[in-house]
């Protein structure tokens, strides 16, 4: 926990750091509002005094008064800019930080951990953590000074009301301690519902076929609603504090001003404590209100920080999780594809694939083969280096998977998929993936081998469209798929069930293209018809002895 702790301390500093001159700039504008704000009741209480001495008022005074009311305003509103400012550059670095992450976990963490537990980190504690800054932790420390200003203020006016005052702030305390602890315990029941909503949701999507196939549609409505419930009674709970906290700080507020004036109405030891003038009464009540609002504001801010404090702690375990350790394995021999002894579960107790091995030579045609479950897929996860073997060695033309730099697997190997998946960018950039080093010859070769150069050109702006899915058939759209593969001229062609889903007119113009995508490539499939129709194939048995 001190290590997850020293972590975020240290990035936060880091954060800080990067954005100095914003700091520097935001603690200037809010020293300068502070000072600001204390000057028009001193200007008032001399120019009321004035007035009751029967003395004319000076214009400069006037002026002074209303000129020195708009310069505070302006620089809190500047102050509260600065704030705003800063807290974004806080959030995009942290937000910033979470993507870095992100890319550098195992696999194995999105396995154990829910999809929307993960998305809850980047979409709701990223917006808490904005919250965090530019009305939390950045506005309490300002309204803490300005509260240390007015008080210092009012001593120098009336020693009784500043006594008063020190009494009810320790009251005021307690209940706002209070707010904070039931505060916090709301607001950590509402995002563990909301994490539990975001899981849900994909979740129930994902098996809608296996939930009407079991009819339990209202087993997952009561669930979804329970969890909404949930949520529901988190929140109403903070509400009733928000509710209560401002009333209560109104109350005070009053009761402070009237007991301040029967006691400088009363004798002359109570005159002597609490003695005003006229002048000094209308400053001093413009000091009370100026002390409760930045109470009743910290009161806000700390259940603003309470609110995040459960969004840090989704952060900070995140940032603390286990990054991806890249071990020194090489295997024995160099054949072109080889599972040496391969053991690996993605639960402990629950093998997937065991002691499995196997040789493929360059150029072969293989398919493997095994009940659903068996491990097809897991292969070709180990084959890509999302995973590393529990026991035995992985080998990609001599090379262990896992150690290859993303640049350097897709000129080893190329994977064509179920499904499309887009990037965002142009239509280039959907074959590229960003990589530079692919040339227009290139792409124009792995156009021609998939069989999309006339779709291209028909196009306008071809190559430099924006991507939309609506500009390809289904079919088109696995033949970009193929155009993405072999585009940085891979040795080795990985083929997941990537017709499972066509029909049979489009099945056929995909396995053209894969027939001559397959020429001087090893190819590697799941699928035992699609590999038939590319060529010859030779059978790899998952699930039995190897």
């Amino acid at each position: 926990m001190k290590n997850k702790q020293r972590l975020l301390r240290s990035f936060l500093r880091e954060q800080a750091g990067e954005n100095r001159g914003t700091l520097v700039l935001m603690i200037l504008l809010i020293a300068g509002s502070i000072i600001a704000s204390l000057l028009p009741p001193l200007v008032l209480e001399q120019v009321v005094n004035h007035l009751t001495a029967g003395q004319a008022v000076s214009l400069g005074l006037a002026i002074s008064y209303f000129a020195l009311i708009v310069i505070s305003d302006i620089l809190e509103s500047l102050q509260n800019a600065a704030i705003t400012v800063f807290g974004q550059k806080m959030t995009h670095g942290i937000r910033s930080a979470l993507c870095a992450k992100l890319s550098r976990l195992p696999s194995e963490y999105f396995h154990t951990h829910k999809a929307g537990e993960i998305a809850s980190i980047f979409t709701n504690d990223g917006d808490t953590i904005d919250v965090l800054y530019s009305d939390g932790v950045v506005s309490m420390f300002a309204d803490c000074f300005r509260l240390v200003g007015i008080l210092v203020v009012i001593f120098t006016r009336s020693v009784g009301l500043g006594i008063l005052l020190l009494i009810a702030f320790p009251l005021l305390f307690l209940f706002t301690r209070w707010s904070q602890k039931t505060s916090k315990s709301a607001q950590l029941d509402n995002r563990r519902a909301i994490a539990c909503v975001n899981s849900h949701v994909p979740e129930t999507i994902r098996c809608l076929r296996m939930i009407h196939g079991f009819h339990a549609e209202k087993h997952m409505e009561d669930t979804y609603d329970g969890y909404i419930r949930e949520s529901y009674d988190a929140v109403d709970r903070g509400n009733i504090i928000d509710s209560i906290y401002s009333p209560v700080i109104l109350i005070s507020q009053a009761a402070v001003t009237a007991v301040m004036m029967i006691f400088a109405a009363g004798g002359s030891g109570y005159r002597t404590l609490f003695g005003i003038s006229v002048g000094s009464a209308v400053a001093l009540i413009s000091y009370i209100g100026s002390v409760f609002a930045p109470l009743e504001n910290i009161g806000m801010e700390i259940q603003n920080i309470q609110a995040a404090g459960a969004a840090i702690t989704h952060i900070r375990d995140f940032l603390a999780e286990t990054e991806w350790q890249k071990t020194e394995t090489r295997p024995s021999a160099d054949p072109n594809v080889s599972f040496l002894d391969v053991s690996f579960s993605y639960e402990a107790g629950r093998p997937v694939l065991q002691d499995l091995s196997f040789t493929i030579e360059p150029g072969e045609n293989v398919t493997f083969a095994g009940r659903t479950g068996a491990g097809k897929s897991t292969i070709f996860s180990l084959l890509c280096g999302l995973y590393e073997p529990d026991k035995g060695v992985v080998s990609l033309q001599g090379e262990n998977p896992c150690l290859l730099p993303d640049e350097k697997k897709r000129h080893l190997f190329g994977l064509v998929e179920q499904q499309f998946i887009t990037v965002p960018g142009s239509i280039r950039d959907q074959i590229t993936l960003y990589d530079s080093s692919c040339t227009e010859a290139d792409i124009e070769e792995a156009l021609n081998v998939a069989g999309l150069s006339d779709v291209i050109d028909r196009i306008p702006d071809g190559l430099n469209a924006p991507m939309d899915e609506k500009l390809f058939s289904k079919g088109q759209l696995q033949l970009l798929s193929i155009a993405r593969a072999i585009v940085c001229h891979p040795k080795v062609l990985l083929l997941d069930e990537i017709t499972a889903n066509l029909d049979a007119d489009t099945e056929a113009r995909v396995i053209k293209a894969l027939e001559t995508s397959a020429q001087g490539r090893t190819v590697i499939s799941i699928s035992h018809r699609l590999s038939q129709s590319i060529g010859r194939t030779r059978i790899i048995e998952v699930g039995k002895e190897n």
